[in-house]
């Protein structure tokens, strides 16, 4: 057999050698962190129980609240009801389970011992299992395993045949069907022939066909498709048995005859079916053309409806949706990265996802005679896709073909190949198979060849007779293929077509009747014999065919002979022939020659012109058609074979001259075709590697051909790179490499040798131990080589004999398995290997050779190979695997593995690589960027994005895009590189490289400016080499940290694995092992190297690497996600082991926590108000009091509003540096929970002993911060998630919608929010956050659609479960690390801060949202830490001590019962401990009763049910305790619980009246005023108000609130101590408000601040005291009432002078500056309230029942609005029907009213002052502040009417008074006093005209002077009854003297007003004209007769033009001294 031959089977049927590191899948590169990894391990999790995800709904709870509402409107049962029900109620209720031996005195060890066992058992193994991985784009280590190396198919189409149906069946149809492309003009499928003929038809041809085999059934066949596009058509060709007449005759009656007609044309068709019988009979083997069609596929695949259509345009309306299926489908074709799919252009046609569709095809077009060719066809198509095609217009040939159409199945059943091979699965021969019909690619398709393939097509063009002498006419082609000249040579390999025998000797061309120069459109398929001789040829014989029977003529007549030899210079021969036809018999010995040689004697056809036009094509895995790699293989094999000399083409070689011969054909490889250079990559690099390792001997010389081979190589593999560059991975490795080194590569001399071991080879058979793990399915690691052949074919002979036979029988049935598994697990010997001739056995080592070649090379070549070094890398470790395999020195030490001269070379490699890989990097630095400034900012980076910012522009260079991608590449390949050599090399070597490399980038790094991206590289060098899946064992975990005697001993593989976990850690300077050390760097050594960049990166110093966290911390939770999930660190043990590499890590965290995101912010609960601002905090540090409410109460400790203390540790550049992201801290802070859940406790306890304080808190911090990071979302917070679909709108139109909707949205979000019907979440903060609110926009508008991308409700339920196990597994795991802090401080001093923060971040984490079962591990800790340090809580603590009163309570109204009781139980021996202490626990008592208050004034969710059960749970305790039981404590328990019923009563009130701010905040106000004598707790509810006023913007109430809160403050420091400089208790807060008096503490019950558990608050302080001051100064502010501001600085700066605080005092008068020139700007422009009197009347209106109250409004408030106000809520409360509003303001008679309604009463009040009052309140804000008495006024007449004439106009004033001054802590106020003035008509005109006076005079006084307002006033100047002017007034009350002398006092008053009236005209605008006023004459003289002298002189008459009798001058005219002369006269 041919060498070629013999290489290329074996190329495809060998077994490969497979190198599989047994553990490489735990490295990080094959990361378990993929989602379905973590759901597998996620199985059976329980589920935690979370009280958010328990609570109910939202809504109900509105309802239930609504009926309450209605329900109950009074508050008789004022606060402090009766304590009998109360009592009675408590008694009956149930109590929770109690706790066994909670009471037992257990010595604290026993205690901290169970809770430990408890705490420990049933944990979750894996913590990063929980945490979902951070989403990065493909990690940089991981390596994809290369695709196996297989036979290439496009997309495949199974098409179906069903049946075929014409009108009339008279004659047997045969069809085919083939695939076009009409855009490349091509034939794209070979044909596919099948028979839909029924059994009668068939029988018509039974005497000229030979019994069918079974192949030849097929009536469905597998197209393939590799560029799928528009243009494909599929098109049908019909034919029948030739007969006489041309084709229209013969297909005229297939249109005339209808089969419905049948019955009718009965004679007709029985003669039609009479001479088709004839013809089959006689001309049954010929055939002719008949008919055809065409398909347009992709019209068919496209209406199939596509499932996943992939329009270019997704319409919007549609959402989401469709979008993102079409982008991941894309994606998922790069990601496999397959060739045909990368470079198919038109990505809409994919066919591996249609509908399957049945098409019945109707027409089909009569084939015409002249136009059979190819050319003719593809105009055809292309005029089919026309709107007006011409073949429309044809008469059709009527029929009905079925086919179905569907996407292949992916291993179809009874499939056969090309070559009729049967393809696996193929469980019985007898059953109709399916055809894979062979591609014929409209381009290039580039893949190496994997089966053996050797097919020949030939197709027949055209034939040119017309210069023919003698008759032929109905001619055919007859072709043979023949490997002799005699006619028996005829070989049996022509395939068959349908319904015939599998091979045959000869085919036919169809006849076109009477045609001299007929076309033909036959495709004749041949299988090629495996080895061709000059012999082998095809035979074209030309016949003419008689149609007509007649005497003696011949059926067939040979009219020309052609032949085409199928070798020419050992190469086969293909193409366009044009033949000259001979018209007799070939001589002899024509096979050899071409019929284009003039044989001499012979007679041709048109004198030796070419006159048959043929094509040939081959489809061969062994014929290369490439005449460069034709040359190149010959001349291999002339070597191998010896044969010499060799014929390449015309030359021949002799031995000389071959060397040159050689190189010159190995450097000519470089100009063959890219597509025959891929087909035979696999045979080609085989061969040049083979070159290296054994050079050939010629001419007796040895000659090295090293260099040549691998500088073809390095241009071979770069030619590739540039040309497929959509075919590589995200390492830049082209797949067809990739896999040929995975799986193809082995080392030459390693071939298993013919039976008697060669030189050179191991002989037998090779058994393979580790190295053939499947890479694929291991399913069929062992392949039955079975033959499978087709037994249809009586030629073939049982045993091989010719060399077709011996490459069938190598290829079994390799060929045709398509699970392409040839990692079969022992190579077989095969037989036809023979002993290597001509090679010397000269042992070179691939891998040697090639590390030596590529140190010495230079030049281009060393460019080419470091473009893809990975190449040889990774080609260089297989060899060295191969080696150390074959020479079974896979366990020889290490050391010894490799000898001193490769690893000289390998050292000097990567150290110059390294080099190059940095001075590149400079040098595309440099290129990159061509500065336009001189700017000395740094470059921004090419590799990562420059978050410095820098200003400077630059430009950016083509090429160093790709030069950036070079050195990345070239980092990669060397980091990759080392991490193989870890697996086979001596470690202490490959340390030393890597250290190497580290040298030569950390030298560059430090001179650089801008050294993020050279770190990027760093780091993707790290961590590629730590994704070693030995890492590990690498680091030496176990051994001690004594510096080494080496960088790092070397261990042998065979004991790495066992020793890894073995020697004790002894007990040495335990903060080595924490820090990042010297002796801890060199021990563990990659451990080490990533630690320090990651210190190094996340140093807030770290100039320029900010891009680098994520990279960085990303690195270390990958390793540490990966050790977490490796099977053999699962041992707690073990882990502890890994663990201890990474101690370093807490420490580097700590140094990070100012950078940290801070979680805490998120809780508005916790975190700082929105509305402060840092710095404020910050400057006033120490005596900030919260503005969220919440806290206030709560009694917290202050640092909590912004960070836990020591957060706020100056930092040296103040907090300047950024802050990581979310994802950042949430990843860094997981890696540390990691570190701290599997560190070895007695380690970390001894590490934390060594801590100092400052660091211990620190570390507390950390942990309160994970307490947050890791706290439960909630499952609603989920599906909120879900709904809100966080994909942001990627189009303007969204966007659009979303403004406009998202601006409703937030409206009805501020509706909902000030109603607080916002669902909280339970940590009391609105949906968690403040900030989230803008975010909480985009919700309501969301919501919509929340069909489109929901996950499931099952996906949404395991998020939660997952989200909730974290939370519970990380609280769980800071509380181990507390429990750890608590006995490693224990012992020492400086216990008590360290404890302090201890116990915070207890309590910051019951404050969170927890599980049920971390709840219970939580309190039994609380209840140990408060057993083992009580003085802790009661006597440093106080706050804390209140904290935890307050999230005890809290729990204990929790819904879930497990959480009660435990809680319960902690509050019960909290109290128990505090009496024990003091025999009293007044401390825990005040605090109870204080966090309960707070509790209800705050919580929205709280439910006093549950709380209930709690105090009876407590009081249960109480009665079972007996060790007290002789003591008061029981007593005092009950107390205690009782009072807390009380106040839980006084809630349910509160709840109902959580819609009505006036009522709630009147409750509240109650309630405080209950706890007069206890100031802790007015103090609370003080503040609970002055936070409701805040919410509702009431900040002068708010101000008093606060007000109120100082001065008793004050009033209690003043007992507790006697300073000058603070204020002497309420007093002196007087003149801030007179209210204030109420907190003086003066009456018999109040309580000596004294004694324990009184005045502890925080608050009672002096530090409290002026932080409530300067709360108050702030409230004013807001309010505008600057004047206050000042008041409340007077009591505040004696304090501030006498501490010396100069920078308080400047802060203070600064802000007085600003009050008081606030004052001076807005002088006349402030408005403060508007005041109403309400009246409530009607029994349904319950305590409020004929109650009145003066309201407080905003400024400006109409009467409309307060009324509308009041009726809507009133009317919500008992039904619009029942409300009515009393419209007037007369008194309201109680027995006129229907009992059955409810009335309220509204009027407008102005404040009333005496006359007295007016000298002190000069200003506006003095007419505004402090008020009592307010007024309004009631017009009447006696009989009935409100108005009437002047003489009977009454008035009514009534002057109401209310308890308290406004503004007070309520914005109502009780009505406590009424006086009622009732004015006679005289007295009403008295008032007018003084206030008409008093109007005229502001209107003359303005300045500047402002007609305008005069005009007003004047025209304004009208009475009571309306329009009647002091005209009137005098008319009605001046005309005569009063008869009654009571009235003369009103008389003269009234004429003294006019008289004040007229002066005030008189006097007018100074500097205008004199103002005088015109009475009517007779009014003047009665008037001056009357004795008014000087009231108008008489002589000044107005003139008649002016005069009107009732008026001085028309309304709405100018004033009349504008107008007439008579008016300029002077005045008086």
């Amino acid at each position: 057999m041919d060498p070629h031959v013999r290489d290329c089977v074996r190329s495809y049927t060998e077994d490969w050698a497979i190198v599989n590191r047994k553990y490489h899948k735990l490295g990080t590169g094959f990361n378990p962190n993929t989602l379905d990894k973590q759901k597998e391990r996620q199985k059976g999790l329980p589920k935690q129980i979370f009280e958010s995800d328990e609570a109910p709904d939202g809504n109900s709870y509105q309802d239930e609240q609504d009926d309450l509402k209605r329900r109950s409107m009074s508050i008789d049962d004022t606060p402090r009801g009766s304590w009998a029900c109360s009592i009675f109620d408590l008694k009956n209720s149930l109590p929770d389970a109690l706790l066994p031996n909670l009471l037992d005195r257990t010595p604290n060890e026993e205690i901290d011992h169970h809770n430990e066992d408890q705490r420990k058992s049933s944990r979750h193994k894996e913590l990063f299992a929980l945490h979902p991985a951070p989403d990065e784009e493909e990690p940089i280590e991981r390596l994809s395993v290369p695709e196996v190396p297989k036979e290439h198919f496009g997309q495949r189409l199974l098409v179906k045949c069903l049946s075929l149906k014409f009108e009339i069946e008279i004659e047997p149809i045969f069809a085919s069907l083939a695939l076009y492309d009409v855009k490349e003009k091509k034939k794209i499928s070979e044909n596919f022939y099948f028979d839909l003929n029924s059994e009668q038809m068939k029988g018509m041809l039974r005497p000229h066909v030979p019994p069918a085999a079974i192949s030849t059934l097929a009536r469905s066949a597998i197209f393939s498709i590799t560029y799928p596009s528009q243009d494909v058509f599929l098109v049908i060709k019909l034919e029948k048995v030739l007969q006489q007449g041309d084709i229209g005759e013969c297909a005229e009656p297939y249109m005339i005859f209808k089969e419905s007609d049948a019955a009718k044309n009965k004679e007709k068709l029985e003669k039609l079916k009479g001479q088709a019988e004839q013809f089959c009979q006689r001309l049954g083997k010929y055939r002719m053309p008949f008919a055809w069609t065409a398909i347009h596929l992709m019209n068919i695949v496209s209406s199939a409806g596509s499932l996943e259509r992939d329009s270019t345009e997704v319409e919007v309306g549609t959402g989401e949706r469709k979008g993102s299926w079409s982008e991941r489908r894309n994606s998922s074709i790069v990601g496999r990265r397959s060739l045909e799919r990368t470079t198919s252009g038109d990505e809409a046609c994919n066919l591996s996802s249609f509908r399957p569709a049945t098409l019945t095809v109707t027409n089909f077009f009569k084939q015409e005679g002249d136009r059979l060719s190819d050319e003719d066809l593809y105009k055809f198509l292309a005029d089919m896709r026309r709107p007006s095609s011409v073949l429309r217009r044809l008469r059709p040939i009527t029929a009905q073909l079925k086919i179905d159409i569907s996407p292949a199945p992916e291993n179809p059943h009874y499939c056969l190949t090309p070559e009729l091979l049967q393809v696996k699965l193929y469980p019985d021969s007898r059953v109709r198979p399916t055809r894979e019909i062979l591609e014929f690619p409209a381009r290039d398709v580039y893949v190496p060849n994997t089966t053996y393939r050797n097919l020949l097509y030939v197709y027949p063009q055209s034939l040119n007779f017309a210069n023919r002498q003698g008759s032929a006419r109905n001619i055919t082609v007859k072709v043979q293929f023949m490997y002799g000249e005699d006619p028996s040579n005829a070989m049996p390999v022509i395939f068959g077509k349908s319904s015939c025998p599998e091979f045959s000797k000869e085919a036919y061309t169809a006849v076109v009747y009477h045609n001299r120069s007929p076309d033909f459109h036959e495709e004749i398929k041949i299988k090629l014999p495996a080895t061709l001789t000059d012999h082998h040829h095809l035979l074209f014989t030309f016949y003419h065919v008689s149609c007509q029977q007649k005497q003696n003529t011949p059926l067939e007549t040979p009219v020309g002979y052609t032949w085409i030899p199928m070798l020419q210079n050992g190469r086969l021969k293909t193409g366009q022939f044009c033949l000259p036809v001979s018209l007799e018999k070939p001589p002899q010995a024509y096979s050899v020659l071409s019929p284009e040689v003039p044989l001499p004697g012979m007679k041709w056809v048109d004198n030796h012109k070419g006159v048959f036009n043929v094509e040939v094509v081959a489809v061969s895995s062994l014929h290369t058609q490439d005449p460069y790699l034709d040359k190149f293989f010959a001349l291999v094999h002339a070597l191998d074979e010896h044969m010499f000399p060799v014929r390449i083409g015309d030359m021949r070689i002799m031995e000389n001259n071959l060397e040159n011969e050689l190189k010159s054909s190995i450097s000519a490889l470089n100009s063959s075709q890219l597509e025959p250079v891929v087909r035979f990559l696999h045979l080609l690099l085989d061969k040049l590697i083979l070159l290296v390792v054994r050079p050939p001997v010629i001419a007796g010389q040895i000659v090295n051909l090293g260099q040549a081979s691998f500088e073809a190589m390095a241009s071979i593999i770069n030619r590739l790179h540039k040309n497929l560059d959509g075919n590589q991975d995200q390492h830049g490795r082209n797949s067809l490499l990739a896999s040929y080194i995975y799986y193809v590569f082995r080392l030459p001399n390693t071939y298993p040798n013919s039976p008697s071991p060669g030189p050179g080879g191991l002989g037998g058979s090779v058994h393979y131990a580790t190295m053939a793990r499947s890479a694929v399915r291991p399913a069929s690691l062992n392949l039955n080589r079975s033959r499978s052949l087709s037994n249809s074919n009586p030629d073939i002979s049982g045993t091989p004999t010719s060399p077709d036979d011996e490459v069938r029988s190598i290829i079994g049935t390799k060929a045709t398995d398509r699970s392409c598994n040839r990692m079969s697990s022992h190579t077989e010997t095969s037989s036809f290997l023979q002993t290597l001739t001509g090679r010397l056995p000269t042992k070179k080592l691939f891998h040697e050779e090639l590390a030596l070649q590529w140190v010495v090379c230079s030049g281009s070549v060393r460019e080419a190979a470091l473009q893809q070094a990975w190449f040889f890398f990774e080609l260089m470790v297989k060899s060295m695997v191969h080696h150390l395999y074959f020479a079974d020195k896979l366990d020889a030490p290490r050391k010894n593995r490799f000898p001193e001269r490769f690893m000289d070379d390998v050292s000097a490699l990567v150290s110059t690589i390294a080099g190059d890989i940095v001075s590149r990097f400079q040098k595309v630095m440099a290129d990159n960027y061509t500065e336009p400034s001189s700017a000395t900012s740094p470059p921004a980076s090419c590799l990562l994005e420059n978050t410095q910012g820098s200003s400077s522009a630059f430009w950016f260079s083509l090429p160093s895009l790709q030069d950036t991608e070079m050195v990345e590449r070239l980092n990669t390949s060397l980091a990759f590189f080392l991490n193989d050599l870890l697996s086979i090399m001596d470690r202490g070597f490959v340390f030393a490289l890597i250290k190497t490399c580290y040298k030569q980038v950390s030298s560059k790094l430090y001179s650089l400016t801008n050294p993020s991206n050279l770190a990027s590289l760093r780091l993707d060098f790290l961590r590629i080499i730590c994704s070693h899946e030995h890492y590990v064992t690498l680091n030496l975990p176990c051994s001690l940290l004594t510096p080494p005697a080496s960088p790092s001993p070397s261990v042998s593989s065979a004991t790495s694995q066992s020793s890894g976990f073995s020697t004790n850690v002894q007990d040495q300077k335990i903060a080595n092992m924490f820090e990042l050390s010297l002796p801890f760097r060199q021990q563990h050594y990659l451990a080490g190297l990533v630690l320090t960049e990651l210190a190094v990166i996340l140093d807030p110093d770290a100039e320029g690497l900010f891009g680098l966290h994520k990279k960085v911390i990303n690195m270390v939770h990958n390793l540490l996600s990966s050790h977490d999930s490796d099977p053999r660190y699962a041992d707690p043990q073990v882990k502890a082991r890994v663990a201890m590499l990474y101690l370093p890590l807490i420490g580097v965290i700590m140094e990070t926590v100012p950078q940290l995101y801070d979680f805490t912010e998120s809780h508005n609960q916790r975190g700082r108000p929105s509305c402060v601002a840092v710095d404020d905090y910050e400057s006033e540090g120490g005596s900030m009091i919260s503005q969220t409410v919440a806290m206030a109460i709560a009694g917290t400790s202050v640092p909590q509003l912004t960070r836990p203390s020591s957060f706020l540790l100056p930092s040296s550049s103040g907090r300047q540096h950024s802050t990581f992201s979310t994802e950042s801290s949430r990843s860094l802070l997981i890696c540390l929970l990691w570190v701290l859940k599997n560190a070895d406790e007695s380690v970390l306890q001894k590490w934390f002993t060594d801590l100092s304080v400052l660091q211990l808190n620190r570390l507390l911090d950390l942990l309160y911060l994970c307490v947050s990071c890791f706290e439960y979302k909630g499952k609603k917070v989920f599906e909120r998630m879900n709904s809100l679909t966080f994909k942001k709108s990627k189009d303007m139109r969204a966007k659009l919608e979303e403004a406009i909707l998202g601006s409703i949205g937030a409206r009805q979000e501020m509706v909902r929010r000030s109603r607080g019907q916002l669902e909280r979440s339970p940590s009391g903060s609105a949906f968690g956050s403040q900030e989230n609110l803008r975010w909480r926009k985009d919700m309501t508008h969301w919501r919509q659609n929340t069909e489109k991308l929901d996950k499931s409700r099952a996906e949404i339920e395991h998020e939660a479960l997952i989200d909730g196990n974290l939370a519970t597994e990380a609280n769980l795991i800071i509380l181990d690390t507390l429990e750890i802090v608590v006995q490693t401080v224990s012992v020492t001093e400086s216990k008590e801060s360290i404890l302090g923060g201890v116990l915070k971040v207890l309590l910051h984490s019951m404050a969170c949202n927890q599980s049920a079962l971390y709840l219970q591990h939580c309190f039994a800790t609380q209840r140990a830490l408060v057993s083992k340090f009580p003085e802790l809580l009661f006597e440093e603590e106080t706050e804390q001590c209140a904290d935890l009163c307050l999230r005890l309570l809290r729990h204990c109204s929790s819904s879930i019962s497990t959480i009660r009781s435990h809680a319960s139980a902690s509050l019960y021996l909290l109290m128990r401990q505090n009496f024990e202490i003091g025999n009293n626990f007044a401390r825990v008592k005040m605090q109870v009763t204080m966090s309960l208050s707070s509790l209800v004034g705050t919580s929205q969710n709280f439910n006093e049910e549950f709380l209930r059960r709690s105090l009876k749970t407590i009081l249960t305790y109480a009665e079972e305790d007996l060790e007290l039981r002789e003591t008061t404590f029981p007593d005092q328990v009950q107390d205690l619980v009782f009072n807390l019923h009380m106040i839980l009563s006084d809630t349910v009130k509160m709840k109902e009246h959580q819609e009505d701010p006036e009522m709630l905040i009147d409750l509240m106000y109650r309630i405080a005023k209950g706890y007069q004598n206890s100031p802790d707790l007015r103090l609370t509810w003080l503040q609970n108000m002055a936070g409701k006023h805040s919410e509702r913007s009431n900040h002068a109430e708010s101000a008093q609130c606060l007000v109120h809160s100082a001065a008793l403050v004050a009033e209690y420091l003043s007992m507790l101590e006697d300073r000058k400089y603070l204020p002497v208790g309420c007093v002196t807060f007087q003149n801030i408000s007179s209210n204030v008096l109420e907190e003086s503490a003066v009456s018999d019950d109040v309580v000596s601040p004294d004694e324990e558990g009184i005045c502890s608050g925080k608050y009672f302080t002096e530090a409290g005291l002026v932080g409530l001051l300067e709360q108050a100064a702030a409230s004013f502010s807001m309010a505008g009432m600057y004047e206050a501001v000042n008041e409340v600085y007077k009591v505040l700066i004696p304090i501030h002078e006498a501490n010396r605080d100069a920078k308080k005092l400047s802060t203070i008068h600064g802000k007085l500056q600003e009050a008081f020139s606030k004052i001076v700007h807005q002088d006349g422009k402030r408005m403060f309230g508007t005041y109403f009197r309400v009246g409530f009347y009607g029994t349904k209106f319950g305590d409020l029942d004929e109650q009145e109250f003066v309201y407080k409004e905003p400024a400006i408030t109409k009467l409309a609005e307060i009324s509308h106000r009041l009726e809507g809520f009133y009317g919500e409360r008992f039904g619009e029907d029942v409300l009515e509003v009393i419209k007037d303001s007369n008194p309201v008679d109680k027995c006129k009213l229907d009992p059955n309604k409810a009335y309220i009463q509204i009027t407008y009040v102005e404040p009333y002052f005496d006359t007295y009052e007016m000298k002190d309140r000069i200003t506006y804000f003095d007419k505004n502040y402090n008020l009592r008495r307010f007024m309004y006024c009631t017009p009447f007449t006696l009989d009935g009417r409100a108005h009437g004439d002047l003489h009977e106009q009454f008035k009514r004033k009534t002057i109401l008074t209310t308890s308290h001054a406004f503004p007070y802590i309520k914005t109502r106020i009780n009505v406590i006093h009424k006086e009622e003035i009732i004015l006679t008509p005289i007295e009403v005109a008295i008032e007018d005209m003084q206030k008409k006076t008093q109007e005229l005079a502001f209107a003359t006084h303005q300045d500047p002077a402002d007609p305008k307002m005069l005009q007003m006033v004047l025209q304004g100047s009208v009475g009571t009854t309306v329009n009647q002017g002091p005209l009137e007034v005098a008319q009605v009350f001046l005309s005569e003297i009063p008869n009654d002398p009571k009235l003369f006092r009103h008389h003269n008053k009234l004429r003294l007003c006019f008289k004040d009236f007229t002066k005030r005209y008189g006097r007018g605008p100074q500097g205008t004209c004199q103002v005088q006023w015109l009475l009517p004459p007779q009014a003047g003289t009665r008037a001056v007769t009357q004795g008014c002298p000087g009231v108008l002189p008489p002589a000044q008459v107005p003139c008649a033009a002016h005069s009107s009798p009732a008026q001085p001058f028309p309304v709405g005219a100018a004033a009349p001294w504008l107008q007439g002369p008579c008016c300029s006269s002077g005045g008086n």
